[in-house]
């Protein structure tokens, strides 16, 4: 496994002929309308994965965008609707076509209450990952070493667990509608960065 860290955006060569890749990302918190967006990390599933620490002066990151919306590339997520929407405010581009292994955790393990992505991987595939520097400062000029590992462990093993979920929703007869949320995250993205992030526009209320 080797970790790339690039400044600014990612070489044009990376992850090229990828069909799916893995995406997260860090902020200074988690407001979309007062914390920036700072790091992307992404991975292929090959076991590499880069981690792009972006100028947040110009957020100018061509190579990182077209993947984003690259409509052959499928990006996975784990709760991709707090990534896109940072995406869409910061980068200016939709995120699309998408696969979030959260909401694929919430509509199949329904056994369960837990489902970020610590519990999840311990429970599908026995990995136990720490999530000690998630509350660090990603802002500062250079990243710590605890840091870039922290930013690409949260990629490296979402190709696998989407892998293990399909399995469970194909058995429990919920891939269709799991299809129909992803297919719907990017606009559930867009109605937050517009100001609807805390109302149910379903609700009869």
């Amino acid at each position: 496994m080797t970790t790339f860290l690039h400044d600014g955006d990612l070489p044009a060569d990376a992850l090229a002929g990828a069909s799916a890749v893995a995406v997260d990302s860090e902020t200074m918190g988690l407001r979309l309308g007062r914390d920036p967006l700072c790091v992307v990390q992404l991975s292929a599933g090959d076991g590499d994965a880069h981690v792009v620490k972006l100028d947040r002066s110009t957020y100018d990151a061509p190579n990182l965008k077209r993947i984003l919306t690259d409509p052959a590339v499928v990006k996975i997520f784990h709760f991709g609707r707090f990534d896109i929407a940072m995406f869409w405010r910061h980068l200016g581009v939709v995120t699309a076509p998408v696969y979030c292994t959260k909401i694929a955790s919430k509509l199949a393990r329904t056994y369960t209450d837990r489902h970020g992505l610590k519990d999840v991987s311990r429970e599908l595939l026995g990995v136990d990952m720490s999530k000690a520097q998630q509350s660090s400062d990603w802002g500062q000029a250079k990243l710590t070493d605890e840091q870039v590992a922290y930013a690409a462990s949260d990629v490296l093993h979402l190709h696998a667990l989407r892998a293990r979920l399909d399995e469970m929703l194909v058995r429990e007869g919920r891939d269709h509608l799991a299809r129909a949320c992803f297919e719907f995250l990017p606009h559930r993205a867009l109605l937050d960065d517009a100001g609807w992030e805390d109302a149910d526009i379903f609700a009869h209320a």
